[in-house]
């Protein structure tokens, strides 16, 4: 549901609930994203005069290896945004984030401050990087809710005072759902998505707190220790949603996830769709279903290992949990939404 949000969004563009051509371009795009920003994938990163040696030399595979991951992203980069384009022209487009700054382009010209090259990049980091993003931080939500399960009773209390028995939710109620945002919020801080952000290259010297910072540096940002630092989230290694709350509402004087997204001119420019459709997702979950410890062929409980995989994206290793729709009204109501996204 995620991705199909995120690309619905972006381009205006249904998907299939599965075996989804829009979705597998972004999975195809994104493994060779995340292998790329690696440091340690190819030693040209290091080397850079590697980059004039010729393609048949030995050690050159990563320049073969570029030119394929190219077309996988010029295709998810193309694709999607064509289609939107085209809907434009023969007026069957839908309302998006692409629709919407084409429009704008061709109405105004140069004086939007942006060409086509920017809309197609900019929604390509959002599909490509939202799809998945989001996904991973929604395992991280659901091994989170299996292990402290009171933060779930939290919410759902929440939630059946605003939302009630009879609707799902949805982004207007996004202000009236403070333990749901703060759940979000802590989701995003404990296990951080991307704790080594993407590589930034110093163009002038600079100096910060005393060290110096050489002209022509790398530099890789820490959000994973800037999210879990002692003095503004104590006892940052525990899962906390109250950590964020103050007299009811989300408390301003703790420091937002930002840092999860990158920094400057590298930070993602879709972090505020991958938040509002994480909330969105997770204030759905926690309306419509109960998640709880897995129950083996014995009756025993699972106890999950809360394991992560951790490389350029922090994703918890396979493990085991039980959901159930609260009540069969509602499992009507995620039923009808799912069938609406797979048209």
């Amino acid at each position: 549901m995620t991705g199909s949000i995120i690309i619905s969004v972006t381009y205006g563009i249904d998907t299939k609930s599965e075996g989804d051509p829009y979705i597998e371009i972004a999975e195809k795009a994104l493994d060779v994203f995340m292998n790329a920003l690696n440091p340690s994938t190819f030693v040209v990163d290091s080397l850079p005069w590697l980059k004039y040696i010729p393609d048949w030399f030995p050690g050159a595979a990563f320049k073969r290896k570029a030119k394929e991951w190219r077309k996988l992203y010029e295709n998810m980069a193309t694709i999607p945004f064509e289609v939107t384009k085209n809907g434009m022209f023969k007026g069957t487009a839908r309302n998006s984030f692409v629709l919407n700054s084409l429009q704008r382009l061709f109405e105004d010209g140069e004086s939007v401050g942006y060409t086509e090259d920017t809309v197609r990049e900019t929604a390509a980091s959002m599909y490509e990087a939202g799809t998945d993003t989001v996904f991973t931080g929604l395992l991280s939500f659901i091994l989170a809710m299996v292990c402290f399960p009171e933060y779930q009773v939290k919410a759902q209390e929440e939630l059946d005072k605003v939302i009630g028995p009879g609707r799902l939710p949805d982004f207007t109620d996004k202000n009236s759902l403070p333990y749901c945002t703060a759940i979000m919020h802590e989701v995003m801080r404990w296990q951080t998505i991307g704790p080594v952000g993407v590589i930034h290259f110093i163009h002038v010297e600079d100096e910060y707190r005393g060290y110096r910072i050489p002209k022509d540096s790398t530099v890789i940002p820490n959000a994973w220790a800037i999210l879990h630092d002692e003095e503004m989230y104590p006892d940052p290694y525990r899962f906390n949603p109250d950590r964020w709350i103050k007299d009811g509402k989300i408390n301003p004087d703790v420091r937002d996830t930002t840092a999860g997204f990158g920094f400057g001119r590298r930070i993602c420019p879709g972090r505020f769709l991958a938040q509002s459709v994480m909330f969105l997702t997770i204030a759905t979950m926690l309306t419509a279903f109960e998640i709880t410890k897995a129950i083996d062929d014995h009756g025993n409980v699972i106890e999950p290992t809360a394991e992560y995989i951790s490389s350029l994206q922090n994703r918890p290793a396979p493990f085991m949990r039980t959901i159930k729709p609260r009540s069969e009204q509602l499992s009507r109501l995620i039923q009808e939404g799912f069938e609406h996204f797979g048209r």
